[in-house]
């Protein structure tokens, strides 16, 4: 598998193993959550992405190695901060970060992100109202507890580098990839929909590959999420959902593409990881796979290369942007 520089971390697979093992988009057994994680390492994923959000994944990572994980396979995992009193930070986060290397059988964690949005005080979102505290890390926050915690939590050693998950509000995603101390690592939406779907909770126009420019003049590493927008860009939902869930909206807004694909012969699910690895920045995108098959799609489409000149055109043409 290809690798690309990735910051302090040095050289990744160009793919990483996300938390879809751990049935969050869908289910899955143990057995096969296990199976799909030494698959992974076995096609050359050097890279593997958990968090407690993804339910049974940090639990199934420490099944599959035991508390021995072969050592160039390297690990991060997250905090669902929101905005705790400032004397309740510190803790909260190193309590979730215990856990999470309990779970997974580790001592350390090479990278440890914010999973919170990041808002400006006082900022209300459109969708989640009443629980802005809870979904978001305010600015202060962000920047007087969190920023010192994660420093800390490096200079002991506990984690390698820290990063955020960049999928709040555009202007104050920038404003952290410009903040000193910098995160090493985001996460950004890297789709041909530019569509985070559920889990964007801002009123305001998305604009993942701003954040992207940011990120890469900032100097700060990029690992591309949502390549398939949680199935959206696959050739068929696998699980229930409404008409209204953002989920089915856009996998009704892709169909376009889907017939873009069937002209030209190929799996929706890996011309849209190709789409996502065509992308300048991102050093590897995280896959949200829950078996053996579906990680099949993501290796192929690594192993095939990024799209043509001529493809990327077409697929950016039929003007499905959000």
């Amino acid at each position: 598998m290809r690798k690309a520089k990735f910051g302090s971390l040095g050289d990744v697979s160009r793919l990483t193993l996300g938390g879809g093992i751990g049935r969050i988009w869908g289910e899955t057994s143990p057995e096969e959550a296990v199976a799909t994680v030494h698959a992974a390492v076995d096609a050359g994923i050097d890279l593997i992405d958990c968090a407690p959000l993804y339910l049974q994944a940090e639990s199934f990572i420490g099944e599959a190695f035991a508390g021995k994980p072969p050592a160039h396979v390297r690990f991060t995992t997250k905090v669902g901060l929101g905005s705790p009193p400032a004397k309740e930070v510190t803790q909260r986060i190193e309590a979730s970060l215990d856990a999470s290397l309990k779970a997974m059988r580790l001592e350390k964690v090479d990278i440890f992100f914010l999973h919170s949005n990041i808002a400006d005080d006082g900022y209300v979102y459109a969708h989640g109202r009443g629980r802005d505290d809870e979904i978001a890390t305010r600015w202060p926050v962000y920047e007087n507890e969190v920023v010192p915690a994660f420093e800390r939590l490096r200079a002991a050693g506990k984690i390698g580098a820290w990063g955020i998950t960049g999928i709040g509000v555009p202007g104050v995603i920038q404003r952290a990839l410009k903040h000193a101390p910098k995160p090493h690592v985001v996460q950004i939406i890297t789709n041909l929909l530019d569509s985070a779907g559920g889990i964007r909770r801002f009123a305001e126009p998305a604009a993942p590959r701003a954040i992207l420019q940011t990120a890469c003049e900032e100097g700060v590493a990029v690992m591309g999420i949502r390549a398939v927008q949680a199935g959206a860009l696959t050739s068929a939902l696998d699980r229930e959902m409404s008409q209204t869930h953002p989920e089915r909206r856009d996998y009704d807004r892709a169909a376009p593409f889907r017939a873009l694909c069937a002209r030209w012969g190929e799996d929706p699910a890996v011309i849209a990881h190709r789409y996502a690895l065509s992308l300048d920045g991102p050093a590897t995108i995280v896959l949200g796979v829950k078996n053996r098959a579906e990680l099949a799609q993501g290796v192929a489409a690594e192993a095939a290369g990024p799209l043509s000149v001529a493809q990327l055109q077409a697929i950016d043409g039929l003007g499905l942007r959000a």
